[in-house]
């Protein structure tokens, strides 16, 4: 890994630092695959870019922790996009270290990189509702002939959509019509003009459009309509992934970090109101909203082998939908850290 001057400097001067030990797994946080307290790491400085969303929202602590400069076992910086095509090329390039990133992204990255790419954690379970401006909507098969707005095209999204109405016989591409924009705000707006009744909307989004809207209604939670097909798979919104050389540089700074995260995660999960003015002073979302929505985020920190079973289940059952969607092949082992 092509050092920097600051990272040069804490390997010539910093002492060898115990791993600190994972915080206690409240809420739905877990570390397997994490290294061990006793473990000794020699610090690196990482450059890590977080979607603003749940992903980010679960870092908030981190963030915090390494802006005032608290003992942690790395030397971290920070950067928070709209969008995951701010980060891809950032990533590719070598500018950033490790990002957040759609699931099924990961995958694609991992087969245009030829394997340059791996998997730390899952960052984020299901988030994806289906909101509605009225009473129509009771399940999957009541969207039969109508129009939903949403944003993701190409990732989750899209492809949880497509595979859960497929699944429950509506054809996504004859039976539904689905109006995709740019941005999740723009559905936002679109159901408050009046322009939609129903979109498909992440947390903390859903909060957002409640807040406008008073009668808006969650009508179908799509991780309970994943949950109801028993297919042997969780779904999986966003995970944190590293460019390999990165991590073969120095693998045990690598679960340090991920100690150091799902400390964060777990102090999230464990203090949402404080957490939430956290994530509001970062411009991530607004306090008030991110106190409402997040004990609906699903922030989790999975690693190891359970994060292998759980993403390796969804990515299947994409590629078995549509191979693109996750570059065109299944990730081979060396895909999923410490698994």
């Amino acid at each position: 890994m092509k050092r920097t001057k600051i990272s040069a400097m804490l390997l010539t001067i910093a002492m060898i630092m115990s791993l600190a030990a994972c915080g206690g797994n409240s809420g739905n946080s877990a570390s397997s695959g994490a290294a061990s307290s006793s473990a000794e790491v020699t610090p690196t400085a990482y450059s890590i870019a977080a979607l603003k969303g749940p992903t980010a929202m679960g870092l908030v602590k981190l963030m915090q922790d390494a802006k005032t400069g608290e003992s942690l076992s790395n030397q971290y910086t920070f950067s928070l996009a709209a969008s995951a095509d701010e980060v891809t090329p950032k990533l590719i390039q070598g500018e950033l270290d490790m990002a957040c990133v759609p699931a099924n992204l990961a995958a694609v990255l991992y087969q245009k990189t030829e394997g340059q790419i791996e998997t730390l954690a899952v960052n984020t379970l299901g988030v994806l509702y289906i909101v509605e401006n009225g009473n129509a909507v009771q399940s999957m098969s009541d969207l039969r002939g109508m129009t939903i707005v949403a944003a993701g095209k190409g990732s989750t999204p899209e492809y949880a959509l497509r595979y859960l109405l497929s699944e429950n016989g509506v054809d996504p591409d004859k039976d539904v019509t689905i109006d995709w924009k740019s941005e999740h705000s723009e559905c936002v707006a679109a159901l408050a003009s009046g322009e939609a009744t129903v979109a498909l909307l992440p947390q903390p989004f859903v909060t957002v459009a409640q807040n406008k809207l008073g009668d808006l209604r969650v009508a179908l939670d799509l991780t309970e309509e994943w949950n109801k097909l028993d297919n042997g798979s969780s779904l999986i919104t966003g995970v944190i992934v590293a460019r390999k050389e990165v991590v073969d540089a120095n693998p045990a700074a690598v679960k340090a970090f991920l100690q150091d995260y799902a400390a964060s995660v777990d102090w999230v999960n464990g203090n949402v109101a404080d957490a939430a003015q956290l994530i509001g002073s970062y411009d991530i979302v607004d306090a008030a909203v991110a106190e409402k929505a997040l004990p609906n985020c699903n922030i989790v920190c999975i690693t190891g082998s359970e994060m292998k079973q759980k993403l390796s289940g969804y990515l299947s059952v994409l590629f078995d939908q549509n191979s693109k969607s996750v570059g065109g092949a299944l990730p081979e082992d060396d895909f999923y850290f410490g698994a």
